[in-house]
């Protein structure tokens, strides 16, 4: 049997987790979350994203395995089911006091956490920086070299279990106080300015054309976008709501450092 059919055996008969072979069982699946052995999701040869339900359902039954403890950090107490990360040192991540991060969440070498939180089932790559109060939800997948600037908030997601996770691709700059949420996908090297907000069901408006092209929860690789609105009719009258607009393109033929300074220099984005 599969880890999978056996996750999906423990979700369908929550008894099951009365036995220790159970209780261990979703400790060991956590356990290999947590070293980022295995992920809730991950990319495919063909540029898709493939979400690994079964590890959702295993981090949802985690909680009821789990006992309430005390646990203390220096002055700072703390009472709740879930570990906090350890060893950092050897794991060649840099973490800035009170950053946050729960067991679970995997976090690569050569990552800053300024003081921010990384939720249970999250994974973040190689070179990233998560910046002051930034948050990465449960399961929000964050590839290598992303910046998350100061108060980013990247939403999670464990039920329902078939909801795809927020993805947030290598080399994508997220500017301060975006909220990225509700399987929001944001492709490579993406550049968010200052306080765009991305939703499952945003719409997000190419206006560099002739014509718009619209998407709808996606950011394409190397669009710049910046917050708008449209005009929409209520019974009260006409009000414009949130979305947001790609106005340029970083060029992927130059050094990425290089590319970013131009691109929000040429379209005056705020970050």
């Amino acid at each position: 049997m599969s880890y999978e059919q056996q996750i999906e055996s423990y979700w369908e008969n929550r008894a099951l987790l009365k036995q220790p072979e159970a209780i261990n069982f979703i400790k060991d699946i956590i356990e290999e979350v947590d070293k980022g052995r295995i992920r809730v999701a991950e990319p495919l040869p063909n540029g898709e994203w493939k979400v690994n339900q079964a590890l959702k359902k295993a981090i949802i039954l985690y909680f009821p395995i789990q006992q309430m403890e005390v646990s203390e950090v220096g002055i700072f107490q703390y009472h709740d089911k879930m570990k906090l990360k350890t060893g950092y040192d050897k794991l060649g991540i840099r973490v800035v006091p009170p950053a946050v991060a729960r067991y679970g969440a995997y976090i690569s070498k050569g990552v800053v956490l300024m003081p921010s939180y990384v939720n249970i089932g999250a994974y973040i790559d190689e070179g990233t920086m998560v910046d002051t109060w930034a948050t990465v939800g449960s399961c929000a997948q964050i590839g290598k070299n992303v910046h998350l600037s100061g108060g980013v908030g990247v939403g999670g997601v464990l039920e329902p279990v078939q909801a795809s996770p927020v993805i947030i691709e290598d080399g994508a700059f997220i500017g301060s106080r975006c909220i990225v949420v509700e399987g929001a996908h944001i492709g490579k090297r993406a550049v968010l300015g200052a306080g765009v907000t991305i939703t499952g069901s945003s719409k997000i408006i190419d206006v560099t054309g002739d014509s718009p092209i619209e998407y709808k929860g996606y950011v394409p690789e190397d669009c710049v976008v910046i917050p708008g609105s449209l005009p929409k009719e209520f019974a009260a009258g006409t009000y414009h709501v949130p979305c947001a607009l790609i106005i340029g393109k970083r060029k992927a033929s130059t050094d990425l450092k290089t590319s970013l300074n131009d691109a929000l220099r040429e379209n005056q984005v705020a970050v």
